[in-house]
């Protein structure tokens, strides 16, 4: 009886479904560069349209300033919420993604949804006097902290797993310190600011390491939407530490 035979691929070609790790150096290039190719056409789109929000020359009345006025009156945190919100469902939308156009759609609009959550917090810092050159600082602390973890997450030898059970949990406990700040009508300090920078901080590490030893090939989107989302909220609580002063 004859059997079926599949030959081995070719040097240096994609082991199908076998994650980056244990591909070949030209295969595992390929995909880091795809994957911080994609995260930077992310961040690109992300500052370009917040550079329309803020727009005072395309509108009479910046888009930034109509979102303010509508979340001026609504409990900050509230935001914050929404923010962890959008954080999470993205995460779930990458996952069940399975075409490049859904994986690129589910991208677009990550990047649109942090960009309206934005659109408050880089409108009070672009009016405030007191506030100019804070958004500039956090945006070069966080690349700064992202490409140092994001090394420090490809090159060491430690395994950063642990940190997914303990970013769960932490995840839980902001959200629900958050839904008590709303109930009670009590604001969080600064300790929770800088708690949660550490919490993105850890996403990092845990994202780039769980990207680099289990993601396959042709997931250079969903890997790139993992790392938008980990460096957005590093960004977000920086911007929010460096505008207390």
């Amino acid at each position: 009886m004859s059997q079926s035979f599949t030959p081995p691929p070719p040097p240096g070609a994609a082991l199908p479904h076998a994650p980056i790790a244990q591909q070949s150096v030209d295969v595992r290039a390929d995909f880091m560069r795809g994957v911080y190719t994609n995260l930077v056409l992310g961040i690109v789109a992300f500052i370009g349209i917040s550079f329309v929000l803020l727009s005072d020359v395309l509108f009479a009345t910046p888009p930034a300033a109509v979102i303010y006025e509508l979340v001026v009156g609504t409990n900050w945190l509230l935001i914050l919420g929404g923010f962890m919100l959008v954080s999470w469902l993205a995460s779930r939308l990458s996952v069940s993604a399975r075409t490049p156009g859904q994986q690129w759609a589910g991208y677009g609009l990550l990047v649109l949804a942090n960009a309206l959550l934005f659109a408050t917090p880089l409108y009070i810092a672009t009016q405030r006097p007191e506030l100019q050159g804070t958004v500039g600082t956090a945006a070069l602390l966080s690349v700064l902290a992202f490409g140092g973890l994001s090394l420090v997450a490809v090159r060491s030898s430690k395994d950063f797993s642990f940190l997914g059970t303990l970013l769960k949990w932490g995840g839980i406990l902001a959200l629900v310190a958050i839904v008590a700040g709303v109930l009670t009508g009590s604001g969080l300090g600064t300790l929770f600011v800088v708690a949660m920078i550490g919490f993105a901080g850890g996403a990092i590490l845990y994202d780039t390491q769980k990207i680099y030893r289990s993601f396959p090939p042709g997931t250079e989107v969903i890997a790139a939407m993992h790392l938008f989302s980990s460096i957005a909220l590093l960004f977000w609580y920086v911007l929010q530490l460096l505008m207390r002063r």
